[in-house]
């Protein structure tokens, strides 16, 4: 419809009659690409020096995104993991680091880093030493990586006040100083406009991470009816749809968008479009470090709406209606 505005012409129907706005916030309201993707390729580099004397070639955002591909990687700490125990079989077996990566990646799935362990497995390669090291997915506090991973991200001070323990591994700023809010008070307020309190989040974050990045545009959304899955169980992952469907149905939506920038994104609402709860997906797209690429991943997926950033949303959205 206009640079960076992509349409199903064949859900403008739909979209007109949308009456709530729901919106993932890594890669859709803010840019992460220097704090949660800097803390995994950092993380990976720690863990595979010190538990297990790699030096690796560096760990790029195409590596990243390759996994998140797969729609079973929402977790950074879970693609974190994914790339450690790659590193860890390309120096058993000899094989180039990058390479196995994406041989890797090509055979994940869904079912994220279980899928991962099994490809592995099938190779023969043996991984129990950094397993049993890393002793990931586990409780809070009873994982290393995952402890080594929030105090990169969160930086000393925040990490005190989410956990309530000093951190063990780093004692300095956390990169999540770098986040860049995309979404402006402009924007918000054309949706309240539109939406009135029908504007909420869903996202991976916990909400003391989400709170401290967006400042006082946190307030401005639909809080009872937002859901921060860092803060749930492990089952409640994207793309499991059911953060997204409580959202939804607590706002008494009739007909929902939800804005992401992954493949988990797009499975969750697609999910909670055939559970019964009319949902259309905007993926955005030029957040990533190769925009035409998601773009044409969005566009062959089906998506209902693709858009280059979150900016454009109310000027798609008023195209649309006119």
């Amino acid at each position: 419809m206009d640079e960076g505005i992509y349409v199903d012409a064949q859900k403008i129907d739909k979209i007109r009659k949308l009456d709530a706005i729901i919106f993932d916030c890594d890669g859709v309201l803010i840019n992460v690409s220097n704090s949660y993707d800097l803390a995994i390729k950092k993380t990976v580099e720690f863990v595979t020096n010190e538990f297990a004397a790699i030096k690796l070639p560096e760990v790029t955002t195409e590596m990243i995104d390759i996994f998140k591909k797969t729609g079973g990687f929402n977790d950074e700490v879970d693609v974190t993991y994914a790339l450690i125990l790659a590193a860890v079989a390309s120096k058993k077996t000899e094989k180039n680091f990058p390479e196995l990566v994406f041989e890797v990646a090509k055979n994940a799935d869904s079912t994220g880093i279980r899928s991962v362990e099994k490809y592995l497995d099938s190779l023969k390669i043996d991984l129990a030493e950094i397993k049993n090291n890393l002793a990931y997915p586990a409780k809070r506090f009873a994982s290393p990586l995952s402890s080594i991973f929030d105090e990169m991200f969160y930086g000393a001070d925040l990490y005190a006040q989410l956990y309530k323990r000093p951190p063990r591994f780093f004692h300095g700023r956390g990169l999540i100083e770098n986040d860049v809010v995309l979404v402006t008070q402009d924007l918000l307020d054309y949706l309240h406009k539109r939406f009135g309190r029908k504007v909420a989040i869903v996202t991976g974050r916990g909400v003391i991470s989400a709170r401290y990045s967006l400042k006082k545009l946190f307030d401005e959304f639909n809080l009872e009816n937002s859901r921060f899955l860092e803060d749930e169980s492990r089952e409640m992952a994207k793309p499991n749809p059911q953060s997204l469907i409580s959202s939804i149905t607590g706002m008494k939506a009739a007909c929902s968008m939800f804005v992401g920038d992954s493949m988990e994104d797009y499975i969750m609402a697609r999910k909670a479009d055939e559970s019964g709860n009319q949902t259309l997906f905007c993926g955005i797209y030029g957040t990533g470090k190769d925009p035409q690429s998601r773009r044409d991943f969005f566009e062959q997926k089906g998506a209902d709406l693709i858009l280059e950033s979150i900016g454009l949303l109310s000027k798609a959205l008023n195209l649309v209606r006119a």
